[in-house]
């Protein structure tokens, strides 16, 4: 598989996938054709769309069709499993991985971005943790920079490290104005992983000088 991430976050609304959208401008700067996926997603727009692929189909480079880069899209803004059950459907995870494997062979560098938090459920006894171990990509966490932050964080870090996935480190996605006064400092001396780097807010560029 080409050498890539999966992209997980502290939460929902944390910013995955303004980060891994960075990511992807970023790879692509580099001169490295980049696949950004997400390959199950729910809650559609009043427009019709699913605003996160959307965007990550689009910061690929090449650009992707909408079915090259999701596999699952479900109606209602809830967790992706309940949708798919809502909808009559089950995700089925070797379909997912086969998924992400084939567009892996086409570039590269694949990023891979979760819905939610870690621990979300996808299927019937395994979720989002489950899956990634599988995938074998190197975890990167993002945490939202706003309150709750450090504990989120942490208890998110802790479940990485005693799975002992592979895991790249995390990032700080600046996803409000303001940030509670030590937040990050307290976040870069309390985790263990490599801190890679912070996306300030509004900015669309990311450094990858951190990552291999």
């Amino acid at each position: 598989m080409a050498q890539g991430y999966f992209i997980t976050g502290t939460d929902t609304e944390v910013g995955k996938t303004r980060v891994t959208v960075a990511l992807a401008r970023a790879f692509a700067a580099s001169g490295a054709t980049v696949a950004a996926l997400k390959p199950y997603a729910s809650g559609r727009e009043a427009n019709g769309s699913w605003t996160d692929v959307e965007q990550l189909r689009l910061a690929s480079h090449p650009p992707l069709a909408q079915n090259d880069c999701n596999l699952y899209r479900f109606v209602p803004p809830i967790a992706p499993h309940w949708a798919a059950r809502l909808a009559g459907q089950e995700m089925d995870r070797v379909g997912l991985t086969e998924f992400v494997r084939k567009r892996a062979q086409k570039v590269d560098r694949i990023l891979v971005e979760g819905a939610g938090g870690l621990l979300v459920p996808l299927g019937e006894g395994w979720d989002t943790l489950d899956w990634a171990e599988e995938l074998g990509l190197p975890i990167i966490l993002v945490v939202g920079l706003r309150l709750g932050a450090i504990n989120h964080a942490r208890l998110t870090e802790t479940v990485i490290q005693q799975r002992a996935v592979p895991y790249a480190g995390w990032i700080a996605n600046h996803c409000q104005q303001q940030v509670a006064a030590g937040t990050l400092e307290t976040l870069r001396n309390v985790l263990r992983g490599s801190f890679l780097g912070e996306l300030p807010y509004a900015a669309t560029e990311f450094s990858i000088a951190a990552l291999p």
